[in-house]
This record gives C-alpha cells, structure tokens and sequence, in this order.
C-alpha cells in the first residue's frame, strides 16, 4: 500500500471512530442522564454533570475531525485527545472495577478508549514519522509504507 493509500485509509478509520463521540457526546447534551439503565428521578446536580461531560466528549469529537485533513501533521493534536479519551476510559475501568459492569454501550466505550484509541494514537505517529521521512527525501509519498513493502 502507498503512504498515500495508507492516508486515506487512517482519515477513513480515525473517522468512523469520530462518530462514537460525536453521536454519544451529541445525545448526552441534547436528552441527559434519563436514559441511562436504572436512574429514575435524576438529581440536578447528575443532570448538570452529565451534560458538561456530554459536551467534552462532543468537544473531543470535533477535535479528531479537525485532524483528518491533514493527519499527516496533527500528532500533537492528536495524542493530546487520544490521551484524553485513554484518562476517560481509566475513569471508566475504575468504575468497572470498583462498582460493576456497565451495559454493553458503556463497555463498549471502554475498548475504543482503552484499545482501539491507543492502537490509532500509535498508528499515526508511525504513518507521520514516514510521510515526514518520504518528504524529507524530496520523493512522492506514494511509494512505500510500513503495511506495503
């Protein structure tokens, strides 16, 4: 595959995975903690709290977007909402832990964060390290990369 495949297909993945914050941070800021399994009359103070972190993780969401365009160069940016969503999901593995299990939903959120966001994290500082070496070396990132030779 060429750095150049391989580019369209992390914007594509990193993408798909956008809409699991952006749809889940969307629908906590829009309709709260009402929906969640076994809360009946939700306290103002949890409504309150819910609806901030929705927006975080809405926040985040739109953060990953703003890498797509040019992934090749947003790692700083990058890492620094990965670890975000990893803190989260240490948050969120405390809980598992310390209370018991969640839905699937909430399982769910716990492999993106503690799995498939570390795996992505590292895939574009190794895809970023290439590109930069392809255009350091005056060549066309189309050759060569790490999944392809």
């Amino acid at each position: 595959m060429t750095l150049e495949g391989e580019k369209r297909l992390l914007q594509a993945i990193v993408g798909l995975a956008c809409l699991v914050p952006l749809s889940a941070g969307l629908w906590g800021v829009l309709s709260g903690p009402g929906w969640l399994r076994g809360v009946e009359a939700v306290p103002i103070d949890l409504d309150s709290h819910f609806r901030y972190v929705s927006g975080v993780f809405l926040g985040v969401g739109i953060g990953f977007v703003t890498c797509l365009r040019r992934i090749e160069t947003r790692g700083d940016r990058f890492r620094l909402l990965g670890a975000l969503v990893v803190l989260g999901g240490l948050a969120r593995l405390i809980s598992l832990l310390t209370v018991g299990q969640p839905s699937g939903g909430h399982v769910f959120g716990l492999a993106m964060e503690l799995g498939v966001t570390p795996c992505l994290i590292a895939w574009q500082a190794s895809f970023a390290k290439r590109w930069a070496a392809a255009q350091r070396i005056g060549s066309s990132p189309g050759p060569t990369s790490a999944l392809g030779r």
